[in-house]
């Protein structure tokens, strides 16, 4: 949505042996590359979103300096309409300053405000150390010391290996992380996304990692966003990145169910004119709307993703689409297949400013009793013949909170484990003589010292105390 079509992954489809989404063609611009009917003149001046096209960097025209976010030539310099005031952002700093400092005891009582701190957007001074928290990355990278290095170090196979390097420098071309091919960003890209293929070589590489990854590396160091990566693969969506995507086709089923319970009205126009959930949800939530929305607005996503689940997801899909296609005159603008696509495509940034848009994203009636709900009907829906592994929707975890729960039970479950009683035999003690008690009665302890150094003082005999008691023990 405004310039998000330059630099987007493509179809939801693999091809061939690596299971990727359609890359586009090698050579030209991206724009070029994508075609014209997608990306409009309009679109390639807009760099305040997530995207970028590579023509705007190997044209010509002076430097343009970088946003805060890192983004050259983007209009993000300053914060935006809607953006809280410094004193505001520095309370919320605070917060997340002292719930981080006692992690266990802020998730294990205090959730909801973990939640609603969430939703109203992490502080960007913080997100590196907010985001392996929500999602467990960093108990992940506690348990397993050096597997990043040697993964990191390993040798690729070499059919990821070159399918990665064809996909490095479509990752947000007007990033300063990632304009050189040298460059720290696409280097640390290659290694994480390597390292993964190597974690799963059962799963491989796929198109949509690319960007997901990318965002970490933008706010992580390459070790701490590999394992967001994987938490994010295998924790909040699985299924989504493997050979089949089969968690994918299940999710655009339960999305349509929800549009129509939701928005009957939309969902009838696009069964009208033929647009599936397959034909613009995977770039949704494969990407994480990393290609879809503006950059702040994303952060604000992942946000709330990271601390809610997937259905935030949902809640965003949903929101686009109602904004999209919501009122009859935009219905009646798109009479067709194509214009339909470019409409959900080509909102207007004005409507995705984070404030104002993520203020609709959580007034969205979608709870995660519903959407379970919705997708055990579908499940039940799935024809036996489908070809391909069947989803396993009981594998995704809701959340932060469902994750932390997760990993403390593991965490207790490694380390109680029941001890076998050893058993000790003594030898038998040597009889020993009476202890005899020195007499002090009357003496200082001065010269109790100084009389101890000639012949032993007699005492009067206790060899009638047979046991060496406590009392015995005294002086």
């Amino acid at each position: 949505m405004g310039a998000q079509a330059q630099g987007r992954p493509g179809a939801a489809s693999h091809t061939g042996s690596p299971h990727v989404l359609q890359p586009v063609a090698s050579g030209g611009t991206m724009a070029q590359a994508l075609g014209e009917d997608l990306v409009q003149p309009c679109e390639l001046q807009d760099d305040s979103s997530s995207l970028g096209s590579d023509s705007e960097l190997s044209g010509p025209g002076p430097y343009r300096q970088a946003d805060r976010y890192g983004f050259i030539g983007g209009s993000s310099a300053e914060p935006g309409p809607g953006h809280p005031p410094a004193d505001l952002i520095r309370q919320r700093e605070m917060k997340w300053v002292e719930m981080t400092s006692h992690w266990e005891k802020t998730m294990s009582r205090r959730y909801k405000k973990v939640k609603m701190q969430c939703r109203k957007g992490i502080p960007s001074a913080l997100r590196a150390r907010c985001w392996p928290l929500l999602c467990g990355a960093h108990v992940c990278q506690k348990n397993s010391p050096g597997t990043y290095q040697e993964l990191a170090e390993a040798p690729g196979d070499p059919q990821w290996m070159e399918t990665i390097g064809r996909d490095l420098h479509r990752q947000f071309p007007l990033h300063e992380m990632f304009v050189s091919p040298q460059g720290h960003g696409q280097q640390g890209l290659l290694q994480v996304l390597k390292a993964y293929t190597l974690y799963r070589p059962e799963q491989g590489y796929c198109q949509a990692q690319g960007p997901v990854a990318a965002v970490l590396l933008m706010h992580l160091p390459p070790e701490e966003a590999f394992w967001c990566l994987v938490q994010i693969c295998e924790v909040y969506l699985p299924g989504y990145y493997g050979p089949h995507m089969e968690a994918v086709q299940l999710d655009a089923e339960v999305f349509m169910a929800l549009l129509r319970r939701l928005l009957p009205r939309v969902h009838k126009h696009l069964q009208q004119v033929g647009v599936g959930p397959l034909l613009y949800l995977p770039e949704w939530f494969l990407c994480l709307f990393a290609r879809s929305l503006p950059f702040p607005t994303v952060l604000r996503v992942w946000d709330a993703f990271l601390s809610e689940g997937v259905k935030v997801l949902f809640r965003v899909g949903l929101t686009l689409v109602r904004l999209a296609l919501g009122t009859a005159e935009q219905r009646l603008a798109c009479p067709g297949l194509l214009e339909t696509l470019g409409a959900l495509r080509t909102i207007p940034p004005a409507q995705l400013q984070e404030e104002a848009f993520m203020s609709q994203v959580h007034s969205v009636a979608l709870s995660e009793h519903d959407l379970q709900r919705q997708i055990r009907a579908q499940l039940a829906q799935l024809p036996e013949s489908a070809s391909g592994p069947p989803p396993r929707p009981q594998a995704r975890l809701p959340g932060a909170q469902a994750i932390f729960e997760a990993q403390q039970l593991a965490g207790a479950r490694g380390g109680t484990r029941p001890e076998v009683p050893r058993i000790v035999v003594q030898p038998p003690e040597e009889p020993r003589p009476p202890r005899r008690k020195p007499q002090t009665r009357g003496k200082t302890f001065h010269g109790l010292l100084t009389r101890s150094r000639g012949p032993p003082i007699e005492g009067p005999s206790r060899s009638h105390r047979g046991s060496t008691s406590f009392l015995d023990t005294r002086f």
